[in-house]
């Protein structure tokens, strides 16, 4: 009877806890050695082993082997040695005497029961940091439970995480009792347990819930080549697929929109780009400023660059609200990318044009080169490298020197009109707001006689 109370106590623990019944049986020799040894003196070597014949847990005293015993609680004799515990005992061995822990009482039990507890949490604590640190790189459920400094206690069930103020997205707001999906960002082991930290602007966040909903990512035919999230405001993700009859964007989309629907609901309304991820550098940053239209493209691989002209009524889509288009662009291709207007490439083109021109039959097509080699300033002109310029038909090398010395001096030029330019817009402004203050001026004198005529009429009149 007691074998099988004992060990069904131990099964039980084990399947309440989630922890091995053999942790269970090491906390609970543990406590026997230390509640022995507390009752029989911290010196004794006292061992503990867990019989499962007899369903208790055994204490044996470790007594040296002598001729002669001098210290009965510390030695036993050969021929007693050898009589009741090992024939083949000698004279220094060390021979295991099973102790009597009858008497222990309630000095006994109360220490077990503390060192049970404390093994039990120590093994809980490992097992569910075990658990979790498995899971770091996943997406969670959880309900929120209440605040701490700013932060969210998230109840994930056997356990509590943190979503940290720095890892929340700032126009989201939960209250206890609410519902959430969190990417689980690390896990630490702490002396008060793990501390399971985690994130809700995490741009894996991103794509960890289109592979939950997305199949075609689950089977390996899609996948999210990078992505780039501003949280709360705006995201976009490259995708590709290995398989042609594939289209990796509507497989995202889903029939209606209803997938990516999914995605933008759980980010509470984020706007997501969802955009073909493509080999070509050009061709994926055209792709990378949707919803913009893209005009021209001008690769500088060396600096890993680029020029992007767009029409001019493009320009504020192409860098979007704050810049946020093109800033998410960059992130997604990791490419450097300066937005222009086809205006201002034309301006660009005539300065470049005035500085070739030094050259007889230089002009407009060799400004254009110029371009398309990535050129793109007078500064880059009177930088660029006379090989590059002598590779101009009728170039040499004194007309190369020629044409980097006449864009340099062009760069005072144009700095001086730009500097005009903006002194006289300067002008214009404040004349318009010196305008604006005499005619609200004028007008409320005109207010003022209007009232003083009135106050002039005798009260019979005015109200004839």
């Amino acid at each position: 009877m007691l074998i099988a109370t004992l060990k069904r106590e131990i099964d039980q623990i084990a399947k309440d806890k989630g922890i091995d019944s053999g942790e269970i049986i090491g906390a609970l020799e543990e406590a026997m050695v230390q509640a022995a040894r507390k009752r029989h003196g911290q010196e004794k070597e006292i061992e503990a082993r867990y019989s499962e014949e007899l369903g208790e847990i055994e204490l044996f005293e470790f007594m040296e082997v002598v001729e002669d015993v001098d210290d009965p609680k510390s030695q036993i004799a050969l021929a007693v040695a050898r009589a009741e515990y090992d024939p083949e005992a000698e004279v220094g061995d060390d021979i295991g005497v099973k102790m009597d822990t009858t008497g222990f009482g309630r000095i006994l039990a109360q220490a077990a029961k503390q060192v049970i507890i404390q093994r039990l949490r120590d093994a809980e604590r490992d097992h569910t940091y075990d658990e979790y640190s498995d899971r770091q790189g996943e997406v969670v459920n959880g309900i929120v439970r209440r605040f701490e400094k700013g932060s969210l206690i998230v109840d994930l069930g056997r356990t509590e995480a943190i979503l940290p103020p720095k890892e929340q997205v700032p126009r989201e707001g939960y209250r206890p009792g609410d519902r959430i999906r969190a990417y689980v960002l690390e896990v630490n082991r702490m002396s008060k347990g793990p501390q399971i930290v985690l994130s809700r602007t995490a741009t894996e966040l991103l794509t960890k819930l289109f592979e939950q909903e997305v199949p075609e990512m689950y089977e390996k035919i899609v996948s999210i080549e990078s992505a780039a999230r501003e949280p709360g405001g705006r995201s976009k993700i490259a995708v590709s697929s290995r398989d042609s009859d594939v289209d990796p964007v509507g497989a995202c989309v889903g029939m209606k929109g209803s997938r990516v629907q999914s995605v933008v609901q759980e980010l509470r309304g984020e706007r997501i780009d969802i955009v073909p991820w493509n080999a070509d550098p050009a061709r994926y940053v055209y792709s990378a400023l949707s919803p913009a239209q893209v005009s021209k493209v001008i690769i500088d691989e060396e600096t890993r660059s680029m020029d992007v002209i767009v029409p001019d009524d493009q320009l504020s889509l192409a860098i979007g609200r704050r810049g946020q288009n093109v800033r998410l662009a960059v992130q997604l291709t990791s490419w450097k990318i300066d937005i222009k207007s086809e205006s201002k490439m034309r301006e660009i083109a005539e300065w470049l044009s005035r500085a070739v021109s030094v050259v007889e039959g230089c002009g407009d097509p060799e400004a254009e080169l110029l371009l398309q080699q990535g050129v793109t300033s007078l500064e880059d002109l009177s930088q660029s490298s006379v090989e590059l310029l002598t590779s101009f038909p009728g170039v040499d090398e004194e007309g190369a020197a020629g044409i980097k010395a006449r864009a340099a001096e062009l760069v005072s030029v144009k700095v001086e009109e730009e500097e005009q330019q903006r002194l006289e817009e300067e002008a214009a402004a404040e004349a318009s707001r010196a305008q604006s203050e005499a005619e609200a001026e004028t007008g409320a004198e005109s207010i003022a006689e209007m009232d003083e005529e009135t106050a002039d009429i005798p009260s019979d009149e005015a109200a004839g």
